[in-house]
């Protein structure tokens, strides 16, 4: 068992800044999954934070990038910071997304303004 889901998905899809871990566990894409849907807010943005610092770098699926900064939101609906990170990730990896990150960017406006 990894003891965190940034070693998990370090060991799944390797690490663009160090060399993969050798942990001797078998890695299943459905159990990383898995632990992505449960795991808090601060694991997921610790995640993708160590693993794609430059957001736009990092052997981390853009798919597992969103998917972790959707559950991460919806833990955390209100904070600017990450909603404005988001949207940048989005906006960096569309256009399919273009549309969402402007909507996170109003929301963002908004919070702040008010």
């Amino acid at each position: 068992m990894h003891s965190t889901l940034t070693q998990y998905a370090r060991c799944l899809y390797g690490d663009e800044y160090g060399p993969t871990p050798e942990c001797g566990l078998e890695h299943r894409e459905h159990h990383f999954v898995e632990e992505l849907t449960f795991a808090d807010a601060d694991s997921l943005l610790a995640m993708v934070r160590e693993l794609c610092p430059h957001l736009v770098d990092g052997h981390l699926p853009v798919w597992v990038r969103n998917l972790a900064y959707r559950l991460a939101l919806l833990q955390r609906p209100e904070d600017p910071v990450l909603i404005r990170e988001a949207a940048r990730n989005l906006w960096l990896h569309g256009p399919d997304w273009d549309g969402i990150a402007a909507e996170l960017e109003q929301r963002t406006e908004a919070l702040e303004a008010g």
